[in-house]
């Protein structure tokens, strides 16, 4: 009985450019969960990795800032608060909802801290800002912060205290010799005491007079 030919290998459907987007941010966020994000990834690893050819890589992306600014992208798209709103919270429970955001995200608040340290000039750590200068109006508006309250410089150094310790949180607890648990319950106990200080309403002259001797 003569030999039958051999089948023809089935062709490999051709991905869509969505599709091959996608594959490479899966596979970045993938060498960076393993390989950690100061590890310096490269563009042709990426592509290796999500089984592109990596002349795809450059024309999708063209360098590893941009990819790491999509993967960043991705990242928040997806996470809880991405998918949902917390701007009708007051500002106190915004910037708590931010800091357990900042705890559960680390992997995304190293990524930005990789490409500030890169100075990447097209980094945006707050792209909603229109709407925070909204909510901060809304707080001054309804006696939540005082109505002289620097409400952005307020927003800058709360972000700096969440963005600082959630990156640096397991090297401090392990200095300090402390349980990241018992850190974690810790820092929010002190972090609750600083908003509390930044929406307290400023004193009034006579307030701040000393009290006469003998009081």
């Amino acid at each position: 009985m003569p030999d039958q030919p051999a089948a023809a290998p089935a062709k490999r459907r051709r991905r869509t450019r969505q599709e091959t987007e996608s594959d490479l941010l899966d596979a970045a966020l993938h060498l960076l969960e393993r390989d950690g994000a100061l590890a310096g990834i490269t563009l042709r690893e990426v592509a290796k990795e999500a089984g592109v050819n990596h002349g795809q890589i450059y024309q999708y992306f063209g360098d590893r800032r941009t990819l790491l600014r999509a993967a960043i992208g991705r990242l928040i798209d997806t996470s809880e608060l991405g998918a949902r709103s917390h701007w009708d919270q007051s500002f106190v429970e915004r910037r708590r909802t931010m800091l357990r955001y900042a705890l559960e995200h680390t992997q995304l608040l190293r990524m930005e801290a990789l490409l500030v340290l890169d100075g990447d000039p097209e980094l945006s750590l707050f792209p909603e800002l229109d709407r925070t200068k909204e909510a901060l109006q809304r707080d001054r508006a309804s006696g939540e912060l005082p109505e002289d309250a620097d409400g952005l410089a307020m927003h800058a150094m709360t972000a700096a205290t969440y963005l600082g310790y959630a990156i640096f949180r397991e090297t401090i607890a392990r200095e300090l010799g402390l349980e990241l648990e018992e850190l974690d319950q810790r820092a929010f106990a002190v972090y609750d005491l600083m908003l509390e200080g930044l929406v307290r309403h400023p004193r009034t002259d006579e307030e701040r007079q000393p009290a006469p001797p003998g009081e």
